[in-house]
């Protein structure tokens, strides 16, 4: 693990695979560096360095109120900027929405890889107040109210869905995740539709997603690679409810790159 210091000076955890010519992978919502090892490991095995980051007020990394998308997309600019190459980013759910938003504000990114965008164009938004409710109970130190909340209203799984989660060895891995819940409703919320500059980057882009997810994601990559010049609409039948597939991920990225 290495650390760059973002422009607020919030210090962000950093770890790199294999050797190359950079990807950095940016996770969604309760994820760390370490759920995209497996992602990791298979750009490095196809040739790739492979840079992975906690995202702030997750993992190993720092986090300086109060937040904004804009500080996280200066997160994203310092990890590119300390690879000292040009990289291609690969971000996934809220991390794909990131990328986008990060690349609209003058990062340099060689190609965007956007896996399952959650954007919702300004339909169906979770309620008004979610972002105010999910803070309280952060700050009330209620963190798992905070997850289950994120869990029903920000990904909309179902009751007996969550209480499954409650009960399981997972759960407990989730609740130092909880104030991570708001940043990624507040990037969402902020960001429910592409601004005119996200859908005018000079950048090559390549939008993923599962043949078998949840309906408002596809809608959301067909409206997105519709909106965005030049865009490439990929379907992945190997990622299975928003998941994405690692190995077939890779192999899009190479096929891409080299």
């Amino acid at each position: 693990m290495r650390q760059v210091t973002s422009a607020d000076g919030t210090p962000i955890a950093v770890f790199e695979t294999g050797a190359g010519d950079p990807v950095v992978i940016v996770n969604g919502a309760f994820s760390t560096a370490h759920d995209a090892e497996g992602l990791a490991h298979a750009l490095a095995e196809g040739g790739f360095r492979a840079v992975t980051y906690d995202r702030r007020a997750r993992g190993e990394s720092g986090d300086t109120p109060p937040f904004t998308p804009q500080r996280e997309a200066e997160d994203l600019a310092a990890v590119i900027a300390s690879t000292g190459a040009e990289s291609a980013v690969l971000g996934h759910s809220s991390g794909a929405v990131l990328a986008l938003f990060a690349a609209s504000l003058g990062t340099p990114v060689r190609h965007l890889f956007l896996s399952e965008p959650p954007f919702h164009f300004g339909e169906g938004d979770p309620a008004p107040d979610f972002v105010d409710r999910l803070q309280a109970a952060v700050d009330e130190g209620r963190a798992a109210d905070a997850v289950m909340l994120f869990q029903r209203e920000g990904v909309g799984l179902p009751d007996d869905v969550i209480a499954q989660i409650r009960q399981s060895p997972l759960f407990e891995t989730l609740l130092p995740l909880a104030r991570s819940t708001v940043y990624d409703a507040t990037l969402t919320r902020d960001l429910s539709t592409p601004t005119p500059d996200m859908l005018a980057i000079p950048a090559p882009v390549t939008i993923l997603c599962g043949e078998q997810t949840f309906p408002m994601l596809s809608a959301a990559a067909e409206r997105l690679a519709s909106e965005l010049a030049g865009a490439e609409l990929l379907g992945m039948p190997e990622s299975v409810m928003h998941r994405l597939d690692a190995t077939a991920a890779a192999r899009v990225v190479s096929e891409r790159l080299t």
